[in-house]
């Protein structure tokens, strides 16, 4: 990849257009590739305060300021090479007014992280001692403007998100605790992909605009409230191939809720692993791995669910558009009866699928009326999916696991989760192809239910 940064306009071109010619009739009109514009590189040799644009350079390593945001001014381009070490202090936030790519590979990722932290990876730890979650150097995540039309995240480990903000916030649509990701642009577009997210008190937010999530793995999100990837009114995009662990309250969850012009909110959430999710919400039908809600839309398929508190839920009040859901093949784990008994949530309205494992005729009775409370002890540790390493049954303490080191989430090969994945859809698919300045792939759904599929595609992690 050619090391020098565009400028903003004619990198959105770049990721908008890559048609070499257009035909009209017997006129063939081509159009020529705008030429790339050299952008300057932003010096390591002193911590950074204000706004900057241009690059930051590959194996170099960057310092946010006490007390300072790093800021990108609209129509400015910030462009972080591979390799890249970007430090924040505390309740410092990177501001997103402009564009911004962090271009991590898979060989030379980048981190924006806080520098010396300790990871504290022990299921008998209380969340409220975890550093992922408590520590007075949390810093304040990525907050996007409405001005911000492109938003890209490859290979990253994004780490420690989530601070109180400190004095007037960045942005006039957030206060309080920050966000781990904001971004607000309808019809603009956000892409995440491979990335790494570990430790946040709140969640991944996108309250408007067109977006890829794909084949990122989500450790130790929200403390006590809050989900993975949280998505409202105006929002449009895939959430595919991400594993999600430990969560406070949902992995994914999309609503229409919100009240400016824009689309309705239409999310396919396909071929995600979800373990131990929902434990550390307390209220009553809150938390677990799914949710649609307050007229959002989609497709939700092949989606391996374990050990969370709750399976999908599709909720009746608000009510999600029912008339344009369509899910199954979603694939249930539960250790204990409380698990069990939840797979289809009481109190909502999500239809039991004959696709799905176990068969739900096995344990709920009828007939069966949507939401109605039952009792499923028999399918308790039923149809062990097989991990390559984690132990299934569990103990206690395992359900207190947020995190994935040390463990192997692939499917051993003779796990009944293979080959049973439906492939009849596809992607919303609505940001751009690019290398750089948009989704590398969007992946179709996968025959494998979860994130990790035997021939190798969906979460390279």
């Amino acid at each position: 990849m050619n090391k020098l940064v565009l400028c903003f306009a004619i990198l959105f071109a770049c990721a908008t257009a890559f048609t070499s010619c257009v035909k009209h009739g017997n006129d063939v009109v081509y159009t020529s590739t705008p030429k790339p514009q050299v952008a300057q590189g932003i010096s390591d040799s002193a911590p950074l305060c204000g706004t900057y644009k241009g690059h930051m350079t590959t194996g170099k390593t960057y310092r946010v300021g006490a007390g300072c945001n790093l800021t990108v001014n609209a129509g400015d381009t910030l462009f972080i090479e591979p390799g890249v070490h970007l430090y924040m202090s505390p309740a410092s936030s990177i501001v997103v007014k402009g564009t911004l790519v962090s271009y991590g590979t898979q060989s030379n990722p980048n981190w924006i992280t806080v520098e010396g932290m300790v990871r504290t990876d022990d299921p008998n730890l209380p969340a409220a001692q975890d550093s992922a979650y408590t520590s007075t150097r949390l810093w304040c995540g990525i907050n996007c403007d409405t001005s911000c039309r492109l938003l890209v995240l490859k290979w990253t480990h994004i780490e420690y998100t989530g601070a109180n903000f400190v004095g007037t916030p960045p942005l006039v649509s957030v206060s309080g605790t920050s966000h781990a990701i904001f971004y607000q642009t309808p019809y603009g577009t956000f892409v995440m992909e491979d990335c790494w997210l570990y430790g946040s008190v709140d969640e991944v937010r996108v309250s408007g605009g067109n977006f890829s999530f794909m084949r990122n793995t989500v450790e130790k999100f929200s403390l006590t409230n809050g989900d993975g990837f949280n998505v409202k009114h105006g929002s449009v995009g895939d959430m595919a191939y991400n594993m999600i662990i430990g969560g406070s309250t949902n992995g994914t969850k999309a609503s229409d809720k919100g009240t400016y012009t824009a689309p309705q909110t239409n999310v396919n959430m396909y071929n995600n692993t979800y373990v131990n999710c929902g434990f550390r919400r307390t209220s009553a039908g809150k938390g677990g791995s799914i949710d649609y809600e307050e007229g959002a839309r989609g497709y939700c398929y092949n989606n391996l669910i374990v050990n969370c508190k709750y399976g999908l839920r599709i909720v009746n009040n608000p009510p999600a558009d029912t008339m344009n859901m369509h899910y199954g093949n979603t694939y249930f784990y539960g250790d204990s009866e409380n698990i069990v008994d939840q797979f289809y949530p009481s109190g909502y309205i999500t239809q039991p699928q004959t696709t799905d494992i176990p068969d739900p005729s096995t344990y709920l009775p009828s007939p069966y009326t949507l939401g109605q409370t039952y009792t499923a002890t028999a399918v308790i540790g039923a149809n062990n999916p097989q991990f390559v390493n984690f132990p299934l049954p569990t103990t206690t303490s395992v359900y207190n696991v947020a995190y994935v080191t040390g463990f192997d989430f692939h499917l051993g090969g003779s796990s009944p989760a293979l080959g049973k994945g439906y492939t009849g859809f596809s992607p919303l698919g609505v940001v751009p192809v690019n290398d750089t300045f948009g989704a590398t792939q969007i992946t179709p759904p996968g025959v494998d239910i979860g994130c990790y599929q035997a021939n190798g595609m969906g979460n390279k992690h």
